[in-house]
């Protein structure tokens, strides 16, 4: 209708969670006439931090029959993969188990095309920039990106990646100008310095780490390689053969994390007792965890978060097969080593990197001498709110803050920013792993997905109420306009 304003909803960040959030959004009718906008500097929307990479050792860690976009046609990319020939050049690609497990780029390129129609539509605009600042202004958010380049929003969806890798501080200080210090595994070309012969030092044991021993093997490294966390839990392989989820843990509510220790340990007696693995256990403990996790106080949800989750992490995040593989073989080799140790010290020695460590079951100290040293520790949760400007400036306003767990934002059931005066604010959404805090497990693409689609859904339901809103004003204002008319005319109807 001529003379009415569009309503503007931004998401910052053009990864999997906020393409996926942007798709939806405009797949739903009650969008219709607002305007979508996202912010991502990649030329790809839907690749992220995870996608876009070329590695040809990165692969989907989930087999790609569990990785339809669309809920209600679970085939939808095994389709597409039929459709596009894929994988091509991929002869490792079918694992074993009969499961696919293509190369992330692949399926990076399958996000891409699900979100690539609402674009060339203009449903969706997408603009190559990075939010610098982001700022209330009346009932509306300015974006900036750059100067002279704003944007005034209705709805901000905070569509984010997690922040970079935090190293232990010894390593960080000792290490910050050595030519062959990655604190940062994801960025492109990484690994590039280390030479074939280095002797390696891997700090973390989960998906990324795995992924770095992958594609050190893959490009033919032969030095040893040591990967270290303070437990030496590795992230484990996905079972043999197929299995249904076994355990309940929500027809009688989880009350604390000692409990669900308790009733996991059981069930996995149980499974073993019918022949199944406790893959099948932590998979209806996944299947299960949001129901599990809202009973739970916060109290204990952080009990669960400090004292457990090594443990989660090492078997919920399983890697795909074929990094299974390469895995073992390089310690069947005896070119990879994993401690459960803890950093005593860092000292560089020229472009020697000497670090001492001690064991975790016996206590006892040992000096280590390395080439290379690569970071993977993880996100570094607490330092979301400074990993950049824009967050930074909602958090200096007051609207955003840490969980109450350490896991992203905080934010309501509905995924609505929770700011510092504890109330949220409907017009600031959290999406994808950084509201885990509130919703758990979010974390596997299925889950975000689901969380991407919801959130998809709230925006739309709020576009709807203030769409019907603005038609209400419209009619009472067009009546009032009547009336006036009518009674400058002279006549007026009681």
């Amino acid at each position: 209708m001529t003379g009415v304003r569009r309503p503007v909803v931004a998401i910052v960040g053009g990864g999997f969670t906020g393409a996926m959030v942007a798709a939806n959004l405009a797949r739903n009718a009650a969008s219709d006439g607002a305007s979508i906008v996202i912010f991502e500097p990649r030329t790809r929307l839907g690749a992220g931090l995870a996608y876009d990479t070329a590695n040809p050792a990165h692969r989907i860690n989930v087999p790609a029959a569990r990785m339809s976009l669309v809920p209600d046609d679970p085939d939808d990319f095994l389709n597409w993969l039929a459709a596009k020939r894929e994988p091509r050049n991929d002869a490792e690609a079918l694992a074993a188990d009969g499961n696919l497990y293509v190369r992330r780029v692949v399926f990076g390129r399958y996000v891409g095309e699900f979100i690539a129609p609402f674009v060339k539509s203009g449903k969706v605009v997408h603009r190559r920039e990075r939010v610098q600042h982001v700022e209330r202004r009346g009932k509306q958010w300015r974006l900036s990106s750059g100067p002279g380049t704003e944007l005034l929003a209705d709805i901000v969806v905070i569509a984010t990646t997690h922040p970079s890798p935090c190293a232990p501080r010894c390593v960080g200080e000792a290490l910050c100008d050595h030519p062959r210090y990655v604190p940062d595994s994801t960025a492109a070309g990484a690994l590039a310095s280390i030479r074939p012969d280095d002797h390696v030092l891997v700090l973390g044991n989960g998906l990324t780490a795995a992924d770095v021993i992958a594609s050190l093997r893959l490009a033919d490294h032969r030095g040893p390689i040591v990967a270290l966390s303070r437990r030496g839990l590795r992230s484990r392989g996905h079972a043999g053969q197929a299995q249904d989820p076994f355990g309940d843990f929500v027809s009688e509510p989880v009350r604390s994390a000692l409990d669900l220790l308790r009733r996991v340990r059981r069930a996995v007696r149980d499974a073993a007792a019918v022949g199944a693995s406790w893959h099948a256990v932590i998979d209806a403990l996944r299947s299960q965890g949001g129901q599990i996790w809202r009973t739970l106080p916060v109290a204990e949800r952080s009990r669960l978060v400090k004292r457990l989750r090594p443990f989660w992490d090492a078997h919920r995040f399983r890697v795909a097969p074929q990094v299974d593989g390469a895995i073992r073989q390089a310690i069947d080799a005896g070119q990879l080593r994993i401690l459960g140790a803890s950093i005593e010290g860092v000292e560089r020695h020229g472009q020697v990197i000497a670090v001492d460590i001690r064991h975790r079951q016996m206590r006892a100290k040992e000096r280590l001498l390395f080439d290379a040293c690569v970071v993977t520790t993880g996100p570094a949760h607490t330092g979301i709110l400074t990993s950049q400007s824009w967050l930074a400036d909602l958090s200096s306003q007051g609207w955003l803050r840490l969980d109450d767990v350490g896991l992203g934002l905080a934010c309501d059931e509905t995924s609505r920013a929770i700011g510092l005066d504890g109330m949220p604010e409907k017009s600031l959404i959290v999406a994808g792993p950084l509201a885990r805090g509130t919703f758990g497990e979010l974390m596997g693409l299925p889950q975000v997905n689901d969380h991407a689609i919801f959130v998809a859904d709230q925006i739309a339901e709020m576009l709807a109420r203030e769409g019907r809103a603005a038609g209400r004003r419209r009619a009472a204002a067009s009546q009032v306009r009547r009336r006036t008319v009518a009674t400058a005319g002279g006549s007026v109807t009681r």
